[in-house]
């Protein structure tokens, strides 16, 4: 096996593959790189045996055919280190792999091609194609509420709803939960469910860029695959049923508040300096034309926000966890929001006030 190719062609596809592989494995051969090398191209395969992803890249003066594993994140951090436009000579030579660019030289120790795993495919179900933007923006707006170690694993994960009437991503962590949903699906399917483990949701949105175009999905039975431009991922699926996400969702209550979105923000960002560190518990008190935000914590220090509002119910007082309520006011986009309770024990619905295609709602707490 032996290429030439300019710094700048494999940098990122580098870059996006080393991020794939863990930091600790359970095999050798999972800490490299796979590289296979054809007459006009080169391709690279990273996995952690859950997620993997293979990008490849075009190679203008051909190469030798072959191919090995290289370990990943030495091969990452000499690419990066390189000075910009070099162009880089890679050989294998027996057992070993030899990178070269102008006065460097590195010697890499290589592992056979045939003791890397892929992740087995099974028959297709459903193939689609959706704008990588939408794809994106249903990610970014939900993620956030996936839970990170939850014994409940299913939660460690998010929901991608396919259904000839939308495509829906929900994310819970028991505590709060978010929603966004695209009209338009795919035609002739009913309502299939698929469970994103947490990886496979960070690794996608890496992945599709700004540049992007359109992402082609797959989902099958146990993995998801998507087609970015010189990029497939494949991740599988967690095996489980999600929660009945409906039955959280409330209606919208008789106490609706409606603010502008940066000035709540701002004001429930200072209130949490002084919140209780471990429960981060805020007071919101409802009052005709304004939001009360008050917090203290066990050194007996006190924070008070007052926030012009359009309200008009009876004066009502609710706790609530403020990193929730940042969280959500982090990702939505408009200019103001509405939050409506139906009483002060209930949760919270919050989404754009003009509706919007995302709701989120965050569980009350007791202070």
């Amino acid at each position: 096996m032996k290429f030439e190719i300019s710094r700048e062609a494999l940098l990122r596809p580098l870059q996006l593959v080393t991020g794939v592989v863990e930091r600790r494995q359970t095999l050798p051969v999972l800490a490299n790189v796979l590289v296979v090398v054809d007459e006009e191209r080169i391709s690279l395969t990273g996995t952690d045996l859950e997620v993997e992803l293979i990008a490849s890249a075009a190679l203008e003066d051909g190469g030798e055919p072959g191919q090995t594993t290289i370990p990943a994140r030495k091969l990452a951090d000499i690419w990066r280190s390189l000075p910009d436009g070099s162009v880089i000579r890679v050989e294998q030579q027996g057992d070993r792999v030899v990178v070269r660019s102008g006065r460097s030289r590195f010697q890499l120790a290589t592992l056979p091609a045939t003791e890397f795993p892929t992740i087995e495919r099974s028959a297709s179900d459903i193939v689609f194609t959706l704008p990588a933007n939408e794809f994106r923006r249903l990610l970014d707006r939900t993620s956030f509420s996936m839970a990170q170690q939850d014994v409940r694993y299913f939660l460690n994960g998010l929901l991608l709803e396919v259904s000839s009437e939308h495509i829906r991503t929900v994310a819970t962590d028991g505590h709060r939960l978010a929603m966004c949903t695209r009209e338009g699906g795919v035609a002739g399917v009913d309502r299939h469910h698929a469970i994103i483990p947490r990886k496979g949701v960070l690794e996608l949105a890496r992945l599709l860029s700004d540049e992007a175009d359109q992402v082609e999905l797959t989902l099958a039975t146990n993995y998801l695959r998507a087609a970015v431009g010189p990029y497939t991922l494949t991740t599988k699926l967690v095996d489980g049923k999600f929660p009945d996400y409906d039955k959280v969702i409330p209606q919208a209550g008789e106490s609706e508040l409606v603010g502008v979105r940066e000035s709540l923000r701002q004001a429930f960002t200072r209130a949490a300096i002084l919140s209780n560190e471990k429960y981060r518990g805020v007071r919101l008190i409802f009052e005709p034309e304004q939001l009360t935000i008050q917090a203290n914590n066990p050194e007996q220090e006190e924070a008070e926000e007052v926030v012009a509002v359009d309200y008009h119910g009876e004066k009502m007082e609710i706790g609530f966890n403020v990193s929730y309520l940042q969280d959500v006011l982090g990702v939505i986009s408009a200019d103001s929001v509405r939050l409506s309770v139906a009483d002060a024990n209930s949760s919270a619905l919050i989404e754009e006030s003009d509706g919007g295609d995302c709701l989120y709602v965050v569980m009350p707490m007791r202070l």
